[in-house]
């Protein structure tokens, strides 16, 4: 559903030089995902307790990790199933 009390236009950080025009040209559209689609997560036990079992052995309260997996759009083209089923601790340095 599109929900226009929700929608956050996005910007881009100024730049010296722009590649583009930056002046708005023609209606404004919606750009989610779920205005057009069905989105779908599907996530592995596995994935999720590797992940829970790292953060509870981490000492610090912020830690930098990284959850894999795959985008499948179903074959009506109404869905998007997002798989996430790997789970990357990342690395300290």
């Amino acid at each position: 559903r599109f929900v226009s009390e929700r929608m956050v236009p996005f910007s881009f950080p100024l730049s010296k030089c722009a590649l583009w025009d930056p002046v708005p040209m023609g209606d404004v559209i919606g750009a989610h995902v779920t205005y057009y689609r069905n989105p779908k997560l599907c996530l592995l036990e596995k994935t999720l307790r590797l992940a829970y079992r790292h953060a509870k052995q981490n000492e610090q309260k912020s830690l930098s990790c990284f959850l894999l997996g795959a985008l499948a759009v179903s074959e009506d083209g109404e869905g998007v199933t997002l798989t996430i089923d790997r789970f990357d601790p990342g690395r300290e340095v």
